[in-house]
């Protein structure tokens, strides 16, 4: 009769325990609880904090409001232009409406990665190929634009679409790598010529420089040498003036006389040259007239001279 009565007082507890944790639930900041109450759906989530639901007749799902992703395996594609690639991407999403994303999809996830997959082939079917490895970032904004209209109605909204990689033909890799290293050499051979330009540009303004610089110096020196043979011939002018002026006060203390003797050594030292033509001055009568005065005023200036002695 013990036995009995503590294996149901065991029995009791348990079932005490177990209806505690099926009625008290806590529900963390970022969840809600969407109750189905004997299969209907209460009007307005539950939580956060702690929350108390009837054993048996209450049934929870907890709905997480968090950002989350799904990844998008590789898909092959058509583009207008009949090429085939292959695009994989990430879908970023967020539930706004708890209930409708219980009630209104069942595999959230893999209806998600459903539609994403027939939007991408129809959004890349009418994107040629150019377009589709150069406008990546309108390829996501129409991707998410697409998919956010048909998860609205599910409760979820469509943050984000990353394409994370686009793998094109073979052949067309081969073309953008050829492309590619044509560019880099365009570059290199752009920037060489700029290179040498600035060189040119460079060496010639120092040519210039130097040119002007020269052409400087010549003139300096010009105008230096011009300013001596200036002072120069000032030097010499004022030499031959007062060598003439010199000469002219000497002249007029000179008497005539001698003079007329200097003029007979000049004709003197004429007749002992080679030369066989003599030229005689036309005043030759004249000097030879002060000659003779010179000769007949000789002995009575002897005898003045005389005499006075």
């Amino acid at each position: 009769m013990d036995g009995q009565f503590i294996a149901l007082i065991v029995i009791i507890v348990i079932l005490f325990l177990w209806l505690a944790y099926s009625a008290i639930k806590i529900v963390s900041e970022y969840e809600r609880l969407v109750v189905f109450r004997l299969g209907r759906v209460m009007t307005d989530p539950r939580g956060p904090g702690l929350i108390w639901l009837w054993p048996i007749i209450d049934r929870p799902v907890r709905v997480d409001f968090r950002e989350q992703f799904l990844e998008i395996p590789q898909q092959n594609c058509i583009t207008k232009d009949n090429a085939p690639i292959l695009i994989d991407f990430l879908i970023y999403w967020k539930v706004i409406e708890a209930t409708d994303s219980v009630v209104q999809v069942a595999n959230f996830a893999g209806a998600s990665q459903g539609i994403a997959t027939t939007t991408l082939r129809a959004v890349i079917g009418d994107i040629s190929l150019d377009d589709v490895l150069a406008k990546r970032e309108q390829i996501n904004t129409v991707l998410r634009t697409k998919l956010d209209e048909v998860t609205a109605r599910w409760g979820v909204k469509v943050t984000t679409v990353e394409i994370r990689e686009i793998v094109p033909p073979r052949e067309v890799q081969d073309a953008m790598n050829r492309q590619m290293s044509a560019e880099r050499n365009r570059r290199a051979m752009v920037t060489e010529a700029g290179g040498q330009k600035q060189s040119a540009v460079l060496v010639a303004e120092g040519a210039k420089q130097s040119e002007i610089l020269k052409a400087e110096g010549d003139r300096q020196a010009v105008i230096l040498r011009a300013e001596a043979e200036k002072q120069a011939q000032s030097l010499r002018a004022e030499g031959y003036a007062t060598a003439i002026d010199h000469v002219f006060q000497v002249a007029q203390t000179v008497d005539p006389n001698t003079m007329l003797i200097q003029y007979l050594q000049t004709i003197q030292n004429m007749a002992e040259s080679p030369s066989t033509k003599w030229i005689f001055p036309m005043e030759l009568a004249t000097l030879a007239g002060g000659l003779s005065g010179i000769v007949d005023s000789a002995p009575n200036q002897r005898r003045t001279n005389g005499s006075g002695s």
